[in-house]
């Protein structure tokens, strides 16, 4: 998001940030900013009015406090409400914002916990389990296929193996706006780690890191970035030995299988 929209995001989030800490129940708010998404996306005419600049502020609030009446949490209302009042870029830009903060509020409850790097890491495994199964990734984005069909396929999966923030993204992976189950896991790995102020990256490797070396290799980097680093870990047998780090743009690789390709090249050449 760009412009009026980023700005009301940002404002969206911090008030967000203080319901929580103030005790609010974040996967409820999650929940119900959720649904309320999926309402703006499934009524256009309610999504223009209540982001239209030129309806009075007050009078959108008023309304979408009349919409969802006692159908939704008290802070779920407030922030809907005040989303409402805010100016967005794009009519669809609100449902989208609204979509974010439910990842945010999930993010938040487990950061809470203590369990943030984890949810982080079960997401992220999750959309492996996607992308390097070709059958499980068309049977969730099969739009023939009811919502409901889908997210107790990826209950059946994930429900006693993942805690359960990361089972209710993995649900609305399949349910939300983003076009694929793939694109919509990335971009929630994306609103975790901006939220946590911290970069995540993947780290490739032949075999399975110790959690030490994986330590050491997040503080090093950290140092680098002067930002704190997260690494995915993947074990790829093509590494064959060293380590290779995709971090955003950049990409440090130190694999054997690496420097074997280099060889081949200068020897061609």
């Amino acid at each position: 998001m760009r412009g009026a929209s980023a700005e009301s995001l940002a404002t969206l989030t911090e008030a967000l940030g203080q319901s929580v800490d103030g005790g609010a129940d974040a996967a409820q708010v999650a929940e119900d900013l959720f649904g309320v998404s999926a309402l703006l996306g499934s009524e256009p005419s309610l999504r223009r009015v209540v982001t239209d600049p030129s309806v009075a502020a007050d009078a959108k609030s008023g309304l979408v406090r009349s919409v969802l009446g006692d159908k939704v949490g008290a802070t779920a209302l407030e922030l809907v409400a005040k989303a409402a009042g805010l100016r967005w870029a794009a009519t669809r830009d609100l449902g989208d914002a609204l979509e974010s903060l439910g990842v945010i509020a999930l993010v938040q409850g487990a950061d809470k916990a203590g369990q943030a790097d984890a949810l982080e890491n079960e997401l992220f495994g999750f959309g492996r389990l996607v992308s390097e199964n070709p059958e499980l990734r068309d049977a969730l984005s099969d739009r023939s296929r009811s919502v409901a069909d889908r997210r107790a396929l990826v209950r059946g999966l994930l429900e006693g193996k993942v805690a359960p923030p990361a089972v209710r993204l993995a649900e609305q992976a399949v349910a939300g706006s983003h076009r694929t189950v793939a694109v919509a896991v990335a971009e929630y790995q994306k609103v975790a780690a901006r939220h946590r102020s911290r970069l995540v990256g993947v780290v490739r490797v032949a075999r399975e890191l110790s959690e030490q070396d994986l330590a050491r290799l997040e503080a090093a980097l950290t140092r680098q970035y002067s930002r704190a680093v997260h690494l995915n870990v993947v074990v790829d047998r093509a590494v064959i030995g060293g380590l290779k780090v995709e971090l955003g743009d950049d990409v440090i690789d130190g694999t054997v299988s690496s420097r074997l390709d280099d060889a081949r090249r200068k020897l061609a050449g």
